[in-house]
Parts: C-alpha cells; sequence; structure tokens
C-alpha cells in the first residue's frame, strides 16, 4: 500500500483551532468530502478515505449540502450489497 505523508507548519496546524487528537480525522473527512464534490473520488472511495460507513458518510454529505452523485461504480456496489443479502 502506498502512503501518502502531508506535511504542514505547526503554525498552520494551530490556526485549525481542533483539538490535536481530531486534527488528522477531521482533515481526512474535509478531503474525501471535497475530492467527492469535485468528481476526483468515488462515493466509496471517498468513504473509504474518510473512514466512515456508507451511510454515516452519505448523512455528512447531506450536512455540507453536497449533492450526490450516482455512478456506474456506486450501482455494482449496490448490486453486490443486494446479492449478499439472499
Amino acid at each position: 500500500m502506498a502512503k501518502l505523508a502531508l506535511e504542514m507548519p505547526d503554525e498552520l496546524l494551530e490556526a485549525l483551532r481542533l483539538p490535536p487528537e481530531e486534527r488528522a480525522k477531521r482533515l481526512r473527512r474535509e478531503l474525501a468530502v471535497r475530492l467527492y464534490q469535485k468528481g476526483l473520488l468515488s462515493f466509496g472511495k471517498a468513504r473509504e478515505l474518510a473512514g466512515m460507513g456508507k451511510w454515516e458518510f452519505h448523512d455528512l454529505l447531506g450536512e455540507e449540502g453536497i449533492v450526490r452523485h450516482y455512478d456506474l461504480e456506486d450501482l455494482a456496489e449496490d448490486l453486490k450489497t443486494l446479492e449478499n443479502l439472499d
């Protein structure tokens, strides 16, 4: 698995006005939402980046006022889920 590290100056991290223990989780979620919004990540991959379940990420998009895109990858994932219910 490839890893990507983002380096930020301390003063920038402190400007986030978030407790240190919440910063990484919040930045991952913000990045996931924006990449999804811009069409750079599918719903499934964005929620994976955010570390959230399907409905939890769907709720987050709603809170952020982001319109959900439904593509072939989403359809395939939903069909796979339905098949597993049998």
